[in-house]
């Protein structure tokens, strides 16, 4: 299986949408999606930027060549994209931290309590 077709199958399920959802939204039949999904057939370069679009992904991120997140900026102020970028700086902190201690045995990842 290629990354491509998992990715489209994964991408689709969390948005909420069934196939037949999916290809109207792009302007395919069900069909179409099913053999995409089942890596039968490749899907043109036109419908990988559709569903890009519809996904909020980059064609990258849809070809399994991009793994990282990528978040959507656009309507914020410069002040607020600084924000952001803190706000994911700290939590880059925090999860190596998290790391550490569970690697160090002072924190048990299944012990929810």
């Amino acid at each position: 299986m290629s990354p491509l077709n998992e990715n489209i199958k994964r991408l689709r399920l969390q948005l909420g949408l069934n196939q037949v959802e999916l290809a109207a939204r792009i302007g395919v039949t069900k069909q179409c999606v099913s053999n995409w999904e089942s890596d039968n057939v490749l899907p043109s370069i036109d419908m990988l930027v559709k569903m890009a679009e519809v996904f909020g992904v980059s064609t990258d991120q849809l070809l399994g060549r991009e793994s990282e997140h990528r978040l959507d900026a656009t309507g914020l102020t410069g002040e607020q994209c600084s924000h952001v970028r803190l706000l994911i700086a700290d939590l880059k902190k925090a999860n190596q931290m998290y790391t550490r201690l569970c690697e160090a045995g002072m924190f048990d990842p299944e012990d929810r309590s």
